[in-house]
């Protein structure tokens, strides 16, 4: 299941909305590798990237946090930690099992529904925050 980027979905801080682009598009590749013929050959290198991205992606945005002083910085970290964890987690049911329908299901409710909800509630608060900082 791909999912589209939506402009409902910025948080207007450059930065941050450019790096969920990002994630949209790779996590894309992601499911793209999982509907064709060649999810073998795909499936790991895409997944080895967007484990990455996300650390790099969750990274700046708690340097972010640290720099303004955002008051709902551990909160905000727990959730991205806990995203590491359950993507890890699928990433081995993966490696172990190969790609299964279990597994996009599963890929989709870790990626797609948790990525939206987080930018919609968590992210956008943050963005709100930003902009009261001056920082866009």
């Amino acid at each position: 299941m791909a999912i589209e980027w939506k402009e409902d979905l910025a948080v207007g801080v450059k930065e941050i909305d450019t790096q969920h682009q990002e994630l949209f598009s790779k996590v894309n590749a992601l499911f793209d590798a999982c509907n064709t013929g060649k999810a073998k050959e795909q499936i790991n290198p895409v997944i080895r990237y967007l484990q990455d991205y996300a650390v790099l992606h969750f990274g700046a945005e708690e340097k972010l946090q640290k720099q303004y002083d955002y008051p709902e910085y551990a909160s905000h970290k727990a959730q991205h930690d806990q995203f590491i964890k359950d993507f890890l987690e699928l990433k081995e049911k993966i490696e172990i099992n190969g790609v299964t329908g279990l597994t996009i299901v599963q890929l989709n409710q870790v990626l797609v529904n948790w990525l939206i909800k987080h930018i919609r509630k968590t992210d956008k608060a943050f963005a709100a925050f930003l902009k009261e900082k001056g920082v866009h």
